[in-house]
């Protein structure tokens, strides 16, 4: 008689596997367990993800995410760096073509400096002015303060525009009508001043000093180093806060009250 044969058994799931599946089920609860203990602000989710959606370009139409006044205003100052910048590169297009139009080779040309507020446009004394002189007469000059008076009228509120002379250590002629540089230096930046005011800037926002001999950018032992130094700054700087100053002048009273 026939042996009848064994029927093969089905292959059981691996050992490794079923300590594999536990462990991730143990791993999820735990997980669940940490979002079930931890708080979660709806309105701060929604703003990160509208946030990371439009940095990367795929905000759908109609959403917004809420903006706080704290984010509007830190991106104030990035918004007016870039208004400056434009301005900044408008300059320099200005004096590019007014160095073009004045006959180079006989002497410095307009130059246009960063500063720690702003930027300077250093205009040249023998651009301007005649020798001993305070009279603009240059008419290549007129035109490019012109020009500087229509940027200046697209400046932001808050920048400001300080006029300031300078001349070399040598004093004035005895034709001259000025007794000394300091007399000199003051007309030559007051004469700018009123020449931006007659292009229609506001006088709100200008000022105008004379500093002499004594911040030459250049030496005084050469003749093309006085020649340097001989010259008008356009200072634009930003107007300071009323507020830091008034928190600023309260401490200076009290140092002074101690």
């Amino acid at each position: 008689m026939a042996k009848n044969k064994c029927p093969e058994c089905e292959e059981c799931l691996p050992a490794w596997l079923a300590a594999f599946g536990d462990l991730m089920s143990l791993l999820l609860c735990f997980f669940v367990l940490l979002l079930s203990m931890s708080s979660m602000d709806a309105k701060k989710v929604s703003e990160a993800i509208g946030s990371l959606s439009g940095a990367m370009s795929v905000l759908e139409g109609g959403t917004k995410t809420e903006i706080s006044k704290k984010r509007i205003q830190e991106s104030t100052p990035i918004e007016s760096q870039d208004e400056t910048s434009e301005t900044v590169n408008r300059v320099q297009q200005a004096v590019g073509e007014a160095n073009e139009m004045m006959e180079k080779g006989h002497g410095p040309a307009i130059t246009l400096d960063d500063a720690q507020e702003g930027f300077v446009i250093k205009l040249p004394a023998s651009l301007l002015f005649q020798p001993d002189s305070a009279t603009i007469e240059n008419q290549d000059a007129l035109l490019f303060l012109k020009r500087v008076a229509l940027i200046i009228d697209e400046l932001p509120k808050s920048m400001n525009v300080s006029v300031q002379g300078h001349t070399d250590n040598q004093p004035p002629s005895t034709r001259s009508p000025f007794k000394d540089n300091w007399d000199l230096s003051s007309a030559r930046a007051i004469s700018v001043l009123h020449e931006l005011l007659l292009d229609g800037v506001s006088p709100k926002i200008l000022s105008a000093a004379g500093f002499a001999e004594y911040k030459p950018i250049a030496t005084n032992a050469t003749a093309s180093g006085r020649e340097k130094n001989r010259r008008v700054e356009l200072h634009f700087f930003g107007a300071k806060d009323d507020n830091k100053e008034r928190v600023e002048k309260n401490i200076l009273q009290k140092e002074a009250s101690k």
